[in-house]
């Protein structure tokens, strides 16, 4: 039997070991949020205003914001994409929004034929009327072929980025389209899910300032990720476009360029962008 001394011992030893435990669980989740807070500093431009947004992905027509900073991975891996199409990005721009001209009580199907694979997005016109409106006509002009997904964001926040001509995260169509849909149910506890479709933006929720900034630059959610409900939702990946989105983070991605942009190693271009009605 242990004497009073020896128990006195234990009894602090066990107190100890429970104070290391919490101390232990309140550096990692220290470490968590740095990591997450890291993640979503990302430069927004849209037309080629800058701004910063902790925990977004502002990027409204400058991949950066809407598309959070992630920690950069390297693969050795050989490239899993095909040679890009021949052709070039188009430079054209609009002065406004185009009319709205959508069926709001309809489902658009935007089809990216990519150099790593197709994938297909469900667009809900109902719930983001000018946003697929706006994905309608710019497909239409054929804004999109030839262009590269420039981000990929691989730490906090998983998302590929894309739509900007320039392939820098600073491109936009000349016009902006207000926010929708920020309010959508499938958005719980700021999260969102793995196959959602959003637009990156110029807000900044320091400031307050940057609302209705969405351009051209869109991203693809590949998991699940933490984000404020700042980013119009206005699709879902569907079909195979997941196996192909995971392909592409599989690869990793590069270290972060000049404009803090952090490309996929994979090569990754939009051949050719379709929407159609149904």
């Amino acid at each position: 039997m242990a004497t009073k001394d020896q128990r006195r011992r234990q009894l602090a030893r066990e107190k100890f070991l429970r104070q290391q435990e919490r101390r232990d669980q309140q550096r990692r989740k220290a470490r968590l949020r740095s990591a997450v807070v890291a993640a979503g500093l990302a430069v927004v431009v849209a037309g080629g205003a800058v701004a910063y947004t902790a925990g977004g992905f502002g990027d409204a027509d400058k991949s950066d914001s809407a598309a959070p900073s992630a920690s950069p991975s390297s693969s050795d891996a050989p490239d899993p994409c095909d040679r890009p199409a021949d052709g070039s990005p188009g430079t054209e721009q609009w002065k406004k929004e185009p009319a709205l001209t959508v069926d709001k009580s309809a489902t658009y199907t935007m089809k990216l034929e990519t150099t790593c694979g197709d994938i297909s997005v469900a667009m809900d016109a109902g719930k983001a009327p000018h946003t697929v409106n706006s994905f309608n006509f710019l497909a239409g002009k054929g804004y999109f072929d030839h262009t590269k997904c420039h981000r990929l964001t691989t730490g906090g926040i998983y998302v590929l980025q894309c739509g900007d001509p320039q392939g820098t995260g600073q491109g936009g169509p000349g016009y902006t389209i207000p926010d929708e849909n920020l309010k959508d149910s499938r958005l719980k506890g700021n999260v969102y899910p793995a196959g959602t479709v959003a637009m990156a933006n110029q807000y900044n929720a320091q400031s307050g300032k940057g609302r209705d900034s969405g351009g051209s630059q869109f991203f693809l959610v590949y998991q699940d990720s933490q984000l404020p409900p700042d980013y119009t939702p206005f699709g879902t990946v569907t079909g195979d476009g997941m196996k192909v989105l995971k392909k592409i983070a599989d690869a990793g991605a590069k270290a972060p360029d000049a404009s803090s942009n952090t490309a996929p190693n994979a090569t990754v271009v939009i051949d050719k962008a379709t929407v159609r009605k149904g």
